[in-house]
């Protein structure tokens, strides 16, 4: 039995290609360990805001000097964190937009990247926190991005590898639903994503 956190951050509602590709992960997930729970985060719907200034400021204070006001604006952070450090698996939609994530995926990122909390520092650099968890990313584009020309303007998969890995998330997964506007390829590319999908 395991713990998913689906997140969602298309604006497509229902007829998202990445939240499809995700909920047939998320399946495939189910099968293979019965009675595992889905908590789903639409990060567009709940319309999660971009971190602030004030909301910075508190992340480097120590926990005994906050005060009530600091721990109301810690408060959703506190609350992203948790849910993130509590779940087994991740399923990250990620939709190409404009070559990169959507800002709404972005402002969880900033939400739940917390000195001393998600990552920390050593003498030899960086060292994330958030370790022994599966990520598995449901990617879709109009193009395709995994090769040839327009494999150097996907800035999806490298970024979220990178950054889940500096935040201890190295054992990453990304499937792509890529090619759904063009002709030819359009027609099966959901369909083929599927096929490929593999949980190990």
């Amino acid at each position: 039995m395991k713990r998913i956190l689906h997140l969602i951050s298309s604006l497509s509602g229902e007829a998202s290609y990445s939240s499809k590709l995700g909920n047939a992960i998320i399946n495939q997930i189910q099968q293979k360990y019965p009675g595992s729970t889905v908590e789903e985060l639409n990060l567009v719907d709940s319309a999660l805001p971009h971190l602030t200034p004030e909301v910075l400021r508190t992340f480097f204070i120590p926990a005994d000097q906050l005060t009530t006001t600091d721990k109301e604006s810690l408060r959703l952070s506190d609350e992203l964190v948790n849910q993130l450090l509590a779940a087994d698996i991740l399923v990250i939609g990620a939709p190409l937009i404009n070559f990169t994530i959507h800002s709404s995926l972005k402002a969880w990122i900033d939400h739940i990247t917390r000195a001393g909390v998600t990552f920390g520092y050593s003498e030899r650099g960086p060292i994330g926190k958030v370790t022994g968890k599966k990520v598995y990313v449901a990617m879709a584009s109009g193009g395709v991005y995994s090769e040839g020309p327009g494999k150097a303007n996907d800035f999806v998969a490298p970024y979220l590898k990178a950054f889940l890995g500096f935040l201890g998330m190295t054992d990453v997964t990304i499937y792509r639903a890529e090619g759904l506007k063009v002709p030819g390829i359009k027609e099966h590319a959901l369909q083929k994503a599927m096929e490929s999908i593999a949980i190990d």
